[in-house]
């Protein structure tokens, strides 16, 4: 990227782009973890057998909810609503996200046809190399995980991921020049080409929290391994945003019922955690859960959506949410800027 710049700029003020770029630039590597292949098999892949998984209900924290993984013979990754038998599963693509202004919600045909927060799902086709599918749950609200999204990966592992019945090649997508994708608060995302053929998806990601968080940056390549390690990192709330849960939230029916826990959620103030982030995210005497959860879990989800093939090149973010990662992968469609490898 320092070569060439942001690229083709798909929408934001080149001027912020180009500072958030140097900006970037300027913020140091904290971790980096490389790999000489993906590790992934080179034909398509489903999962051997069925396999379910339960716990708390993410926006209705008092009720069980089950997601059962089943192997597909259909391209891609679908979510049916046993629930609602007339609706047809929906695709997880661009087209499909509803919105992705807190989390990302896929949506196809009635309004009731959804499921919330899918990123914490999803994320696991990129991240663990299955190409095919099909999520059943019987409502819109899917499970909260202590342990983020590890209960997921090893139901996965235990349900073996195998080649599909029709033996076909694994496909792989990549952009076909360099985009960037600017947002209002200094924030970009930039994807790159694969370079000679490269199997290998590269993310770079960069955060830069006003809190105790503060400036965080990690490099890796996207195997299973450094997948499954960065899984295990709790998605985050601000003290304040937690303090408005427990009050006044009680007063809003997408609020009073959260899940959310000291446990399930790793909570921070300006100078200190409320509760502890989780040790395996501790690296030279800081703590590195908050920018794992963003690289692979929502950034690595957003790409999860493009359909056609899995995605490889280089994934570059800085300060950037869901809102930027979907809005993105939805002009990549728009745009036909995705081209097989």
């Amino acid at each position: 990227m320092e070569e060439i710049g942001i690229g083709r700029l798909l929408a934001g003020d080149k001027a912020a782009v180009e500072n958030a770029v140097a900006a970037w630039r300027m913020q140091k590597v904290d971790d980096r973890r490389e790999a000489a292949s993906s590790g992934f098999q080179d034909v398509r892949t489903t999962l051997g057998a069925s396999v379910s998984v339960t716990g708390p209900g993410t926006f209705y924290g008092k009720a069980q909810r089950t997601l059962t993984f089943r192997p597909s013979s259909r391209r891609g990754w679908w979510i049916k609503r046993t629930d609602l038998p007339e609706q047809l599963p929906i695709e997880v693509r661009p087209g499909n996200v509803w919105t992705a202004t807190r989390n990302i919600v896929l949506r196809s045909g009635s309004p009731h046809n959804y499921l919330r927060m899918v990123e914490h799902i999803i994320a696991l086709k990129a991240g663990l190399g299955v190409d095919d599918v099909l999520i059943e749950t019987d409502n819109g609200d899917p499970p909260l995980f202590d342990r983020s999204s590890l209960d997921l990966v090893e139901a996965l592992q235990r349900a073996g991921i195998v080649p599909s019945p029709t033996g076909e090649a694994a496909r792989h997508v990549t952009v076909r020049e360099p985009v960037t994708i600017g947002g209002a608060r200094g924030d970009f995302v930039t994807l790159l080409p694969a370079s000679n053929g490269s199997r290998i998806l590269e993310m770079d990601v960069a955060i830069d929290w006003r809190s105790v968080i503060g400036k965080q940056r990690i490099v890796f390549d996207v195997t299973r391994d450094n997948f499954t390690f960065g899984a295990g990192a709790r998605t985050n709330a601000t003290r304040g945003q937690m303090t408005l849960v427990k009050t006044i939230g009680h007063l809003f029916a997408d609020m009073r019922n959260l899940g959310y826990t000291k446990r399930n959620i790793l909570i921070h103030g300006k100078r200190r955690y409320v509760n502890q982030p989780l040790p395996q995210f501790d690296l030279d005497g800081r703590n590195y859960e908050a920018v794992w959860h963003r690289a692979t879990l929502d950034l690595l989800a957003a790409i999860a959506l493009l359909p056609g093939g899995r995605f490889v090149g280089k994934a570059i973010s800085y300060k950037a949410g869901h809102a930027l990662d979907a809005r993105l992968m939805t002009l990549l469609e728009l745009n036909d800027l995705l081209v097989e490898v």
